[in-house]
């Protein structure tokens, strides 16, 4: 199974979307500063995840949501978190 994953920022308004196959391992990574991307801003919560059979489906569905980041979608997202 992938998961896609959006994370929030406990010191910044900021987010972060990507996908992975092990959403707590990855979450770790986050928050210990091995993801360059993301270091300056962590630590992180999981504040939505969806599951996904296949790689393939799960990076479509993270290129969506990132497309429509900031946007009222990405919002409606967010918000059930």
């Amino acid at each position: 199974m992938y998961y896609v994953y959006i994370l929030k920022s406990l010191n910044k308004d900021s987010y972060y979307v990507g996908y992975t196959k092990n959403i707590y391992q990855r979450l770790l990574r986050h928050n210990i500063g091995e993801m360059k991307s993301t270091k300056a801003s962590a630590p992180y919560k999981v504040i939505h995840f969806e599951e996904f059979e296949t790689r393939s489906k799960a990076m479509r569905r993270e290129q969506q949501i990132k497309s429509y980041k900031g946007g009222d979608a990405f919002r409606k997202l967010i918000v059930r978190a």
